[in-house]
């Protein structure tokens, strides 16, 4: 199985796991650091949408 989740600017690495982290804490999902395997597929989904979700409010303030 092929992963594409590589990070394209290595020096922003910091910024998306906190980002991440602060997703995680407004959906209510508990992610720890490393891995988190155990998530299920919905809380996996929550924390993806959340941050989707912020990343298109950034750019609608930004227009």
């Amino acid at each position: 199985m092929s992963r594409n989740n590589r990070v394209l600017v290595p020096q922003a690495k910091a910024g998306l796991d906190r980002f991440k982290m602060e997703a995680a804490s407004e959906v209510g999902v508990n992610l720890k650091e490393g891995y988190n395997g155990d998530l299920t597929s919905r809380e996996a989904g929550s924390v993806g949408g959340q941050m989707v979700k912020r990343m298109v409010e950034s750019y609608e303030k930004k227009l």
